[in-house]
């Protein structure tokens, strides 16, 4: 017997004897409020059977007592529903539907063999191509995802209000129309969170990864350590440390090698300095993107060069010193960034404070 059935056949639901259900004690709490004092509406006996009660049922006074009784009942279920629904709900279908592209495409243990078939994608199962496949999901409210040969992605939620995929390795390209903050794609070294964009994500057999923003920007967490990548630049990871400091393509070899130097390999303070030292001498105004990402990066001691370098480029604002960065104030940093001709931080900073910020 489901427990709907139980609720049924309690006796304290239509005359109060038995022990009442803890749900109902709460519907009851919640519904005191509405609890009518008056007497109830007394209706005539022969309601229905004679054409003088159809004159009585029309009349303003009985149709007010016949409303307020319906919207008692309303009022009942729909608080009981709110007692009973889950806060969030599955997101449209509960999985996402997948179409083949190319070859045979595999979702859990069944492959999408023919051309133009469909399948859906549940929480919890992974679809995975092989060399010759390829695969494109779709939720109509949430955005279109392109999965390219050999790559393996699994769905871990999908709700009104979040999705979240894991790829464990391979690329996919994403277009995402959800509200920024919504989707979101693990990956061995970080979390990318889409801030209404289009990108592509690509992870390799160690767990590295590498992004590349088309529409929009997005952001890249793991452990607190974060880099913004906007449309047109790139964003690289790394197994155990996290994202690196975001560059455009056309930076220059030296400053992109310098860069990664800087930021995933074993080097002393000192080391870490020389190539900051080269970032720094061979930065364009282009790059004020990176140098930003470097003012939280560097340490203390560097902090004040590369205050210098973006401030060349890109004037402080009012309110943001130097002595501030070099203490690495919040406010100020993010001031600094409006500045720079990207989004709102505002719209990253609002994400961090939601529960699903964990990484």
């Amino acid at each position: 017997m489901n427990k709907e059935d139980e609720l049924l056949k309690n006796d304290y639901l239509w005359d109060g004897s038995g022990e009442p259900d803890a749900a109902v004690v709460k519907l009851e709490q919640a519904l005191g409020k509405f609890r009518h004092a008056g007497r109830a509406p007394e209706w005539p006996e022969n309601l229905g059977k004679a054409r003088g009660s159809q004159r009585t049922l029309r009349s303003p006074a009985l149709w007010f007592q016949f409303a307020a009784v319906a919207a008692s009942v309303l009022i009942v279920f729909s608080v009981w529903g709110g007692l009973r629904l889950p806060s969030e709900t599955p997101a449209s279908g509960v999985g996402w539907g997948v179409q083949q592209v190319a070859g045979a495409p595999r979702v859990g243990t069944k492959l999408i063999g023919r051309p133009g078939e469909k399948g859906t994608l549940r929480i919890g199962q992974t679809l995975e191509t092989d060399r010759e496949s390829r695969a494109s999901i779709t939720v109509s409210d949430v955005g279109q995802v392109d999965i390219d040969p050999q790559t393996r992605l699994r769905l871990l939620e999908s709700r009104t209000s979040r999705t979240r995929m894991d790829l464990e390795r391979g690329t996919i390209h994403a277009m995402i129309w959800a509200p920024p903050g919504q989707f979101m794609v693990d990956t061995p070294s970080a979390l990318a969170v889409d801030l209404g964009c289009a990108y592509t994500l690509q992870v390799d057999d160690s767990g590295a990864g590498i992004l590349r923003t088309r529409i929009g920007w997005v952001g890249f967490r793991l452990n607190g350590r974060d880099a913004f990548i906007p449309a047109g630049a790139v964003g690289e990871t790394r197994k155990g440390i996290g994202p690196g400091t975001p560059y455009f393509e056309d930076a220059s070899e030296e400053f992109r090698a310098a860069l990664r130097q800087f930021d995933f390999a074993k080097l002393s303070e000192e080391e870490r300095s020389a190539q900051l030292t080269i970032v720094l001498a061979r930065a364009r105004t282009e790059d004020a993107l990176t140098l930003w990402h470097l003012l939280s990066r560097a340490n203390a001691a560097d902090r004040g060069r590369v205050f210098d370098r973006l401030n060349a480029f890109v004037p402080a604002p009012a309110g943001v010193t130097r002595a501030g960065v070099e203490q690495g104030e919040q406010t100020m940093l993010d001031a600094w960034w409006n500045e720079l001709g990207y989004d709102d931080i505002s719209v990253w900073r609002k994400w961090e404070k939601t529960e699903f910020y964990q990484r």
